[in-house]
């Protein structure tokens, strides 16, 4: 029985080494290259490729590795990559997978950053975001229904989701709060009431709840068996990439320099990121807009554009945040620098951590797949997660479709009060076109994306 054992475990080694480093590199370049339409495009990408196309992955590993991603903070589907190059070729597949993914939307965004701040006020680059603005509220509306057809199968679920919403919305509570609250009931809830706590229900094969095993082995191989020693290495390295270049700013600028700013504000969204790109929007978006004056409302629309139509995770828009915030607090060197070295930090200090989460956690939470307290934590969260997406939804809908937004205080409650007087029709228009091709039609992202902002140029073009 020993004998069998070991020979498994040495054929599993051994198939390991049957993919190339060089040919995995480049078939996460691919992945990375192709990795439009959100999460749940780039799932199905890396599902094609890796699973159907070069066989690689099992169905069951693949969607093994998901519903793990799913349980941590960050963008699920670039730490899935992260997690799958990790298997494959340990430590070094990881980074590859990992950076790559993040790599080309890095690019297109700095170059789109560079261009809205050189060019932004002519016609045409404006008539660009004019009309892309309201076609992304349409994707954040599908996203909602996504989600929350997901996610809300029990009454009690719905519940959270209502609360979650009023929270946010009308009580401006904080996000991190929300998510703790929530993840905190469903810890509780999963004893006493399981049935209302089980795990999201998918809606597609890619993002449905897996159960573990594997074409390359069905034996645990050697890097992913848990080990207190290595966990500590992990976590000493990845936290001293995290919070030295941080620290050293500090001391260089001080902390209320627009760079630590950055880094501090960024790195406390990298660790509440639950429910991907879209739940944490909103938080981002009234932080960034109302607390720290890094943009306006409609230019955080016009970072979420860029996202949307350049490859790699939502989560990216982060970059332009961090850009527009140095950018126009450059301090004594030239704004469009500044805005440089505050696109490559934000982007720093919001995906390592990925990285961290992936490396010293997989092997551990392998072992807690079944934990019922830990999948009805993920359920509150998730639930949670609805109700600030739809929050999200509405405050970009005020920001978009009036040119005045008023937040006016009643006793706890904070109300956002439209000036219907600034009403822009013509934004309305794309904005209910935009719906009724998605989620009627089902038109694809970039066709969308293309025609709305086709329709913004014109429009602009005509009205001048």
């Amino acid at each position: 029985m020993t004998e069998s054992r070991s020979g498994s475990q040495a054929a599993a080694v051994s198939l390991s080494h049957e993919i190339p480093f060089d040919a995995a590199f480049r078939v996460w370049a691919r992945v990375a290259l192709q990795s439009f339409g959100g999460p749940a495009g780039q799932i199905a990408v890396m599902h094609r490729i890796l699973v159907e196309e070069k066989r690689w992955v099992s169905e069951e590993r693949f969607l093994h590795a998901l519903s793990y991603c799913m349980l941590l903070p960050g963008p699920e589907a670039q730490q899935l990559a992260t997690y799958l190059g990790w298997l494959l070729h340990r430590t070094r597949g990881g980074l590859a997978a990992g950076i790559l993914f993040v790599v080309p939307g890095f690019v297109s965004i700095l170059a789109l950053s560079l261009l809205y701040t050189a060019y932004g006020d002519v016609a045409l680059v404006e008539g660009f975001f004019y009309g892309v603005k309201p076609a992304v509220l349409a994707l954040v509306l599908e996203a909602l229904l996504r989600i929350g057809r997901r996610a809300l199968g029990h009454r009690i679920q719905l519940a959270i989701a209502g609360a979650a919403f009023v929270a946010i919305f009308f009580l401006g509570l904080p996000f991190p709060w929300i998510v703790l609250g929530a993840g905190a009931i469903g810890l509780v809830g999963a004893r006493w009431l399981p049935e209302a706590f089980g795990p999201a229900k998918p809606n597609e094969p890619t993002t449905a709840v897996p159960v573990v095993d594997a074409l390359l082995d069905r034996q645990t191989l050697e890097h992913t068996r848990p080990s207190l020693a290595r966990a500590v290495r992990v976590a000493v390295i990845g936290l001293a990439l995290w919070w030295v270049p941080i620290g050293l700013l500090v001391l260089a600028r001080g902390a209320d320099d627009v760079y630590a700013q950055i880094s501090f504000f960024f790195s406390k969204l990298a660790v509440v990121t639950f429910g991907g790109a879209y739940a944490v929007l909103a938080y981002m978006a009234q932080q960034a807009v109302e607390t720290y004056g890094w943009l306006a409302p409609g230019e955080m629309l016009d970072g979420l554009g860029m996202a949307e139509t350049t490859p790699g995770p939502l989560i990216q828009v982060v970059q332009f945040v961090g850009f527009l915030g140095a950018y126009r607090s450059p301090g004594t060197l030239p704004a469009w620098i500044a805005g440089t070295l505050a696109a490559v930090l934000t982007t720093w200090v919001t995906f390592v951590p990925c990285f961290l989460w992936i490396f010293l956690g997989a092997p551990w939470i392998e072992q807690l797949r079944e934990s019922r307290p830990l999948r009805g934590a993920l359920a509150g969260i998730t639930a949670a997660v609805v109700g600030v997406v739809l929050n999200l939804a509405i405050w970009f809908s005020l920001h978009t479709v009036f040119g005045v937004v008023e937040a006016r205080r009643l006793g706890l409650l904070v109300l956002q009060v439209p000036d219907w007087a600034t009403l822009d029709v013509a934004a309305a228009v794309i904005a209910v076109a935009a719906a009724i091709a998605t989620l009627r039609f089902h038109v694809g992202m970039l066709p969308l994306i293309g025609s709305s902002a086709l329709a913004g140029v014109l429009w602009r073009l005509i009205a001048q």
